[in-house]
């Protein structure tokens, strides 16, 4: 595979993710009732909802930008542990009639950040030599 067409990928699943993380910010920030029963069920509703919504906006942001993407991936990758965490642990992966729809998100998301550190582990390995 060409150099310009691995680019065109990584940046597509850059982009992926980062919708993904970037569409949820709504429900999150407008307290939808979903949002607010998830976090409720977890006992840290409304200031874990708010944090939750305010890392997965700076995960995205990073994400995108080149030089940073590295981290942006690492902090997704995080987020996405607790999440699936909460779903296997007190949510379900049903949550709220949604068909599983959250935590086939929540995994995605996983595969994509955990596929870009991968790629981009020399990024990181520069970070740690200086």
């Amino acid at each position: 595979m060409k150099a310009k067409q691995i680019n065109i990928i990584i940046w597509a699943l850059r982009l992926l993710a980062a919708i993904i993380l970037l569409q949820t910010l709504f429900f999150k920030f407008s307290a939808a009732p979903v949002s607010v029963f998830i976090f409720s069920e977890l006992g840290i509703e409304p200031w874990g909802r708010i944090g939750t919504g305010i890392l997965e906006l700076i995960a995205s942001v990073l994400i995108l930008i080149p030089k940073t993407s590295i981290y942006g991936a690492i902090l997704g990758l995080g987020l996405m542990c607790g999440a699936i965490y909460f779903h296997f642990s007190k949510l379900g992966i049903e949550v709220q009639n949604d068909s599983g729809k959250l935590f086939a998100l929540a995994l995605t998301v996983f595969a994509l950040c955990l596929f870009l550190v991968v790629y981009e582990r020399s990024k990181l390995l520069i970070f740690i030599k200086r």
